[in-house]
């Protein structure tokens, strides 16, 4: 795999520019094309450029998927064939957008994220997938095969539900539906952890939990900055009359009460981490509190005795108690029973503990 670009490798570089920024995450882009209609479907996988350019579609509906977006040639022979712009084609090879909404003469085009949860590292990865919405066709692109498709690639093949009777449009609120579901798989592996680590709190606060607690903040901060432009992306998209028809609409909004149902749910990890660490922090405030009260008792209980050898120990000539055979132990029994007061009475005011 190769070593990520970043955005100065296009400084001085003209708008449209077809330069991949982002890591390399296949040896070899791939494309499929899913070719359909009422009547059947056909698919089909080019590995090189030249199947490309030799494809020609027989049913009325495409959808074209692309792994791998290293390869600017294969771009543009997509952008040349369903006359995409140039700074379309920028924004696919550009693999840190933020999730946003283009809308031109004869397509839409839509950035979103795909996420995925690691319940051992705990952390949150995320994927750019791009979506091309036409009249007649679909172009996804995506950085690698992730298998989040796979659901929709089923139903087109064994023509469950509408999808191969109904237009592109419908095919691109499925893929945008699949994109929305795994905000909640990503949510409920957050969510578990975060419960998990209430519960950890509770019997034992430790500087592990602590750290756990800012790397799931953190994470859950990542999720946010792309669900919030993504709820304007779908709200945007309910109000595109020209490629969305009316029986597709609805669908939409169910979308959009998704991404709404998305960002309620995570603003409540959020807040739910934020009083694990307000939690954490009163509790190790109070033991170390308890500690401080602790010893000060302690060191109140022997401050007499180090009063009373601090008298017995000046060297004055005549002293109480100086000539007597027991002053010894008269004067050490005088330090414990004065201690044993002290520890009695802090004992009644449950200060000991």
């Amino acid at each position: 795999m190769a070593g990520r670009k970043k955005r100065s490798t296009k400084t001085g570089l003209p708008p449209g520019s077809l330069v991949h920024l982002g890591d390399r995450k296949l040896d070899h882009a791939r494309v499929t094309l899913v070719d359909y209609g009422s009547d059947g479907l056909e698919e089909k996988q080019f590995d090189t450029l030249a199947e490309c350019q030799a494809c020609t579609p027989t049913q009325p509906i495409q959808w074209l998927n692309v792994y791998g977006l290293h390869e600017p040639e294969i771009l543009a022979e997509v952008g040349r064939r369903f006359d995409l712009h140039p700074l379309v084609l920028e924004d696919i090879l550009n693999t840190d957008q933020r999730p946003k909404l283009d809308e031109y003469a004869d397509y839409l085009f839509v950035v979103a994220r795909f996420f995925d949860y690691d319940d051992k590292s705990m952390s949150v990865t995320s994927e750019q997938v791009s979506v091309v919405i036409g009249r007649q066709f679909v172009l996804t692109f995506q950085e690698k095969p992730t298998g989040n498709f796979n659901p929709v690639r089923d139903r087109l093949r064994q023509d469950r539900g509408p999808i191969r009777r109904a237009g592109a449009d419908y095919l691109a609120y499925a893929l945008l539906d699949t994109i929305v579901d795994r905000y909640f798989a990503v949510l409920e592996g957050l969510g578990e952890r975060v419960e998990e680590l209430e519960e950890e709190l509770m019997k034992k606060p430790s500087s592990r939990v602590l750290g756990t607690l800012h790397h799931l903040r953190r994470e859950a901060t990542i999720l946010r900055r792309a669900v919030w432009p993504l709820r304007e992306v779908i709200n945007g998209l309910t109000r595109s009359n020209r490629f969305f028809s009316a029986e597709v609409q609805p669908y939409l909004r169910d979308i959009y009460d998704h991404t709404v149902h998305v960002i309620e749910s995570l603003e409540t990890i959020r807040d739910l981490i934020a009083g694990l660490l307000e939690i954490y922090l009163s509790t190790v405030s109070n033991r170390v509190n308890r500690e401080v009260r602790v010893l000060t008792v302690i060191a109140v209980i022997f401050l007499p005795s180090s009063l009373l050898a601090g008298i017995f120990g000046m060297n004055f000539r005549h002293m109480p108690l100086l000539d007597n055979p027991n002053g010894f132990f008269l004067v050490i029994g005088l330090m414990l029973g004065v201690a044993a007061t002290l520890a009695l009475l802090f004992w009644r005011r449950k200060w000991l503990g």
